[in-house]
């Protein structure tokens, strides 16, 4: 690579991950009010309990039962680095902590002085680091609660780029990465790590040259990579051309099955990707996959059906922003702590091309509409709104449902939905149907937290064979999919699922595709990749 002139392409098992505080980012720790609690009620007691239990940890991470648990995955070693990382938590992120306990203080008030009088007395007492962020108020019970202005808050010392980097890393294997919620990305021989803010416009020029190659001394300078990483660096860098991708020309459409939710639909006129969560290529698998070099150079509309971290996923999003037109997004609370903004989030990291959708919405496209649909259950019976189902509606009126993990508790909701689109030609559907509990992924927002039977109760759960043949019946598509279930290992180190055949989702979705074979309904559960063209 000593000639300055010589144009190389970005291998396509080359990974980023995007990392806040060493911590894999995900959309609640982008949000300062989020990232403030989960650092505080996630991070900080995940690290303190390594520290002073490495062991536990090590014994932990090697049960396939805890993946997803709170277990830090360095077979007990690098205490002293956990150690650091802990100290300097607590020491430079001491602004956004005390946003932390200031917003659980505030609850705090609310919950003792506000009595159903009115509120304007109160905002005198609002803790000194919140006032200009929030809106007190009732609900229509008279219980108290409180908003964010999310833009200003972006706009504040609370929002901190210096605290956003990259890792850089080959992927030769597809469950090589850690658990993302409970470990920390520590320094390694087989990553380089950058303090680039995610907005970052080097980061579209670097994967872009997964299919159009550049100078390397050129990309290498302008990620400020130093003589000690040049070495690693190198081995991201290839000679050979990726295949090219062509693109679908047919009169009918054509959808591939990408992993977990991620579905490409094309016509002719357009592409629509659901859910980005992409594999890498140019290692041996054993499973036969679609990968980034076999998406469209242009991708007019990205769908996000609900903000979870394995539906926005940002590694995936960061590679394909300079590829992408527009994303959809699911509008939120406005300002409540559990549902922050998936557009301001987007803005705030580079995407400038965001579209928010609510339920029963529709946008009409070239030769296609997308409407959201309402999106029940999965979210623990909490307040969120930044969830759809979406029907998207291409011409000659076929019409795909992608009902993602909503899970139908209500069928007569779906019921009055179908009056106004009508029936569905295609169906997928998500049924992992066990779900974590509440305190999983929403316990670092909670002031109070719940009984372990209350908490139990209130899962992260899609549809049985129950609520999905009910969804059948009621669409009566002709073709069923059961996708969004974390089966690819690939994926693992996002979901931390590991299902036997004894396991209920799949227990629950053989009923669900047996029972639609004998109505001759064609079905299947996806698993690696498919294509289907209609």
């Amino acid at each position: 690579m000593e000639n300055n002139e010589s144009l190389y392409y970005l291998k396509l098992n080359v990974a980023i991950e995007a990392l806040i505080d060493r911590w894999y980012a995900w959309s609640h720790l982008v949000f300062p009010p989020t990232a403030a609690l989960n650092i505080r009620e996630r991070h900080l007691k995940i690290m303190d309990s390594y520290i002073k239990n490495p062991k536990i940890h090590a014994a932990a991470i090697k049960n396939p039962k805890m993946l997803g648990g709170p277990f830090i995955d360095y077979n007990g070693g690098r205490i002293e680095d956990i150690q650091m990382l802990y100290d300097d938590t607590l020491d430079k992120r001491s602004d956004l902590l005390g946003l932390g306990e200031a917003i659980f203080e505030l609850n705090n008030l609310l919950q003792k002085e506000a009595k159903g009088y009115s509120l304007n007395s109160l905002y005198d007492r609002v803790p000194e680091i919140l006032k200009g962020f929030v809106e007190l108020y009732y609900d229509l019970n008279n219980q108290p609660n409180f908003r964010f202005f999310e833009f200003l808050l972006y706009k504040s010392k609370y929002y901190d780029e210096t605290f956003q980097s990259i890792s850089l890393q080959l992927v030769e294997a597809d469950d090589s990465r850690s658990f993302v919620l409970s470990t920390p990305r520590l320094d390694d021989n087989h990553l380089i790590h950058l303090d680039i803010p995610f907005k970052s416009e080097v980061i579209d020029e670097l994967f872009r040259m997964k299919k159009v190659p550049s100078d390397y001394n050129k990309i290498k300078n302008l990620l400020g990579i130093t003589s000690d990483q040049e070495e690693l660096f190198q081995k991201f860098f290839t000679k050979e051309a990726p295949t090219e991708f062509k693109n679908y020309n047919g009169h009918g459409v054509r959808t591939r099955y990408f992993g977990h939710a991620c579905v490409l639909v094309e016509t002719s006129e357009i592409s629509i990707l659901v859910d980005p969560v992409i594999s890498y290529d140019g290692y041996e698998k054993e499973i036969n996959r679609y990968t980034i070099n076999d998406l469209p150079e242009q991708i007019d509309y990205v769908v996000i059906t609900h903000n979870h971290q394995d539906h926005v996923l940002l590694e995936t999003l960061l590679q394909l922003r300079h590829r992408i037109k527009n994303i959809i997004v699911p509008s939120s609370c406005k300002g409540n702590l559990q549902d922050p903004s998936l557009k301001l989030m987007f803005n705030a990291i580079g995407f400038n091309n965001v579209i928010q959708l609510d339920e029963m919405e529709s946008l009409e496209l070239n030769g296609c509409v997308i409407t959201g649909l309402p999106f029940l259950g999965e979210h623990s019976d909490i307040d969120v709104r930044s969830k759809l189902c979406f029907n998207i509606e291409l011409h000659n009126n076929l019409k795909i449902l992608f009902l993602a993990d909503s899970c139908n508790i209500e069928p007569r909701i779906y019921e009055k939905v179908k009056h106004v689109i009508g029936n569905a030609d295609i169906l997928f559907l998500g049924m992992e149907c066990d779900g974590a509990p509440l305190s999983w992924l929403y316990g670092p927002l909670m002031s109070q937290k719940l009984e372990r039977e209350k908490d139990i109760s209130r899962r992260l759960a899609g549809c049985n064979f129950d609520q999905g043949i009910s969804l059948i019946d009621i669409f009566t598509p002709k073709n069923v999919f059961v996708y969004a279930m974390g089966l690819e290992p690939w994926l693992q180190f996002i979901s931390s699922i590991k299902y036997t055949d004894e396991s209920r989702p799949i227990v629950e979705s053989n009923k669900l595709i047996n029972e639609c074979i004998k109505r001759g309904i064609e079905a299947e559960r996806l698993f690696g990749e498919k294509t289907i063209e209609y």
